[in-house]
């Protein structure tokens, strides 16, 4: 392929060809990708050796570039949406979204104010809409903002909440976590200022759950002490167990004490649309601020976040800045400048992949996926428990679930017991057949499987199980 001089540019026939070639090999990851080995395994020096180079001077043909991406690059990263990828939160996507992704890309939408894209501002409203009723959240006082992902909607949702309840002066400001919150909540609390002395992780009950009676208390010690409690973080399916906090309890103690209430959804908020999953997620709708990542269980790909709130107007309140050369594009009211809502002044059209793939598919199928993946992790439990190997350590839980290797019969001290899962999870790893890591409960290191991938079948954990038993079989060094 020739480059035309100075303009950065194919001809027509060369793009059509480059792009029928980079549709095709997506084409083709998406229906083999479950033959191939998911677990991508590379050290700095084997990647340094591939790609360490000064940037080039002269063209290269974009074919050869193309070649050596399809080749090195994208087979020497995990697949994600691989059927045995099952740990921390795989990325399943689908192709519609993908698509959709790639014209938003092609086209280079901004998607950060009405004036210069009025249909994708358009979008994001509807699509924010569609979420808001789905979350029984106000749907014409409500809104939100669709963000990179869970870390950036919490985020944006801490610093609202700090603007809301304390304006200027947050010197004396507490804000209350349990000790299952998702670490980019703690991230964002250090990003925006918070000392160490004004963060409560309040430690959970047995079942990993937020201590409504520990929050409380130390509600109440802080307001002796003429600090101001200004926040609880509360988690709807946390990244370890799929434990749901006591969200309705957690409401009236925020309603009662003017308490910000943000909910972290990120991972379990998108099991609203099972049967199951909506009476686990009671009190959701309570919330003021909520995130969802779409990129988790609605099955997006890579970045898609969300942040909803109960009052758009306190999003625009906290974040609107208006420059000089901005003020010809502010328009009505009713014409939404996402840039006054969140960080980010130039955005990438997100809404479209999540618009697309509903249109396409229809709520039906993402209702069914994630039921399918609540059932499935309640199906590998009852096998677990009629296992004489595996024993069950937190049950399923929003398709999440911890186990580990501990025969009936054996006399193991939990040092050893440690020892031999960790193994375990590393010699799966090794064989790159599957993704398979532990989390620590209780102080035990455990075997953790999440199975929010509609494609992934019993089966599928059969046969990584396998693998662990037979690691201990035949190469037993305890």
């Amino acid at each position: 392929m020739k480059k035309k001089s100075a303009t950065l540019q194919l001809s027509k026939e060369e793009m059509k060809a480059y792009g029928y070639q980079v549709v095709d090999a997506i084409v083709e990851h998406f229906d083999t990708q479950d033959q191939k080995l998911p677990v991508a395994i590379g050290t700095r020096k084997e990647m340094d050796s591939l790609f360490l180079e000064e940037a080039p001077e002269n063209p290269m043909e974009a074919q050869d570039v193309l070649d050596f991406v399809l080749k090195k690059v994208v087979t020497k990263s995990t697949i994600v949406s691989h059927p045995k990828a099952f740990s921390f939160v795989p990325g399943p996507s689908n192709y519609v979204s993908v698509m959709a992704d790639t014209l938003a890309t092609g086209f280079n939408i901004f998607s950060g104010g009405w004036a210069a894209s009025p249909a994708a501002a358009a979008l994001e409203i509807i699509t924010m809409n569609w979420l808001l009723k789905i979350y029984s959240f106000p749907v014409v006082k409500g809104g939100g903002i669709f963000t990179s992902g869970g870390s950036m909607a919490n985020l944006t949702a801490i610093v609202t909440a700090r603007r809301i309840k304390c304006g200027d002066d947050f010197s004396k400001a507490i804000i209350y976590l349990s000790d299952q919150a998702h670490s980019s909540n703690i991230k964002a609390i250090r990003i925006l200022g918070f000392r160490k002395e004004q963060i409560r992780v309040i430690p959970t009950n047995l079942e990993f759950k937020f201590s409504i009676n520990k929050l409380k208390n130390a509600i109440a010690k802080d307001r002796l002490e003429g600090l101001h409690p200004f926040c609880v973080v509360g988690t709807a399916g946390t990244t370890n167990t799929g434990t749901v906090d006591p969200l309705s309890e957690i409401a009236l103690i925020c309603k009662k004490e003017n308490i910000w209430f943000h909910v972290d959804g990120a991972y379990g908020g998108a099991a609203i649309l099972s049967r199951d999953g909506k009476k686990m997620l009671k009190g959701i709708e309570k919330a003021d601020s909520l995130t969802v990542d779409p990129h988790k269980w609605f099955y997006q790909p890579y970045e898609m976040g969300c942040l909803l709130v109960r009052n758009s107007a306190h999003l625009k309140g906290t974040f609107t800045a208006t420059p000089e050369y901005l003020k010809d594009v502010e328009g009505n009211k009713s014409e939404i400048n996402f840039y006054d809502h969140g960080v980010q002044l130039t955005r990438r059209f997100r809404a479209l992949k999540f618009y697309m793939s509903i249109k396409t598919f229809g709520l039906k199928e993402f209702r069914n996926a994630i039921t399918y993946n609540i059932k499935l992790a309640e199906q590998l439990e009852d096998y677990l428990r009629k296992s004489p190997s595996w024993e069950v350590i937190s049950p399923a839980t929003l398709a999440v679930i911890n186990f580990r290797y501990h025969p009936i019969g054996e006399k193991l001290s939990d040092k050893k017991l440690d020892e031999i899962n960790q193994y375990i999870s590393e010699k799966i790893i090794a064989s790159q057949k599957a993704l398979l890591v532990t989390t620590i409960l209780h102080g035990q290191i455990v075997l953790r499987m999440c199975l929010i991938n509609p494609r992934t079948t019993l089966n599928d954990i059969k046969d990584t199980l396998a693998i662990g038993l037979e690691v201990m079989k035949n190469k037993n060094p305890f």
